[in-house]
């Protein structure tokens, strides 16, 4: 059985890891071209084959609800970031495809974002990295 103090003292201090380092790196999205939201989105769509999801894969990989997510594709519509269609296997759900803009606005802040990513987990050794993806994974329920 699981210590109760102890898995709630490692729930808070992961849960400020992580509110720290997102705070840390809100740096990188100052003056970009896009807002996090944005990137989270395409971060989905511009590694998916083809530049293409389906909404209701990219909703479920965001850390925000369904009907936030559809207002935020809908404005990156509007300014040309990626296009939406009706899905051909599912009438009800659309796909969502990055344009050249999109993809490329994508790829300039993944850039600075991936070396500042790798700054601020760089107090992590390689062994300590990858007991964290295996933890982190396990507590997701993901292979």
């Amino acid at each position: 059985m699981t210590d109760r103090e102890l898995a709630l003292q490692a729930w808070e201090s992961l849960f400020r890891a992580q509110h720290q380092l997102l705070a840390e790196m809100a740096v990188d999205f100052e003056g970009s071209d896009l807002a996090q939201g944005e990137y989270d989105v395409l971060l989905t769509v511009v590694r998916s084959p083809e530049m293409t999801s389906r909404l209701r894969d990219i909703t479920s990989k965001s850390l925000i609800s369904q009907p936030s997510v559809s207002r935020l594709i809908d404005r990156m519509v509007a300014r040309g970031l990626v296009t939406k269609a009706i899905d051909p296997d599912d009438g009800r759900g659309a796909v969502i495809t990055a344009t050249d803009a999109g993809a490329r606005a994508f790829r300039q802040l993944a850039t600075v974002h991936g070396r500042t990513i790798a700054e601020k987990m760089s107090p992590l050794d390689d062994a300590e990295l990858a007991a964290l993806l295996q933890l982190t994974r396990k507590l997701r329920r993901v292979q």
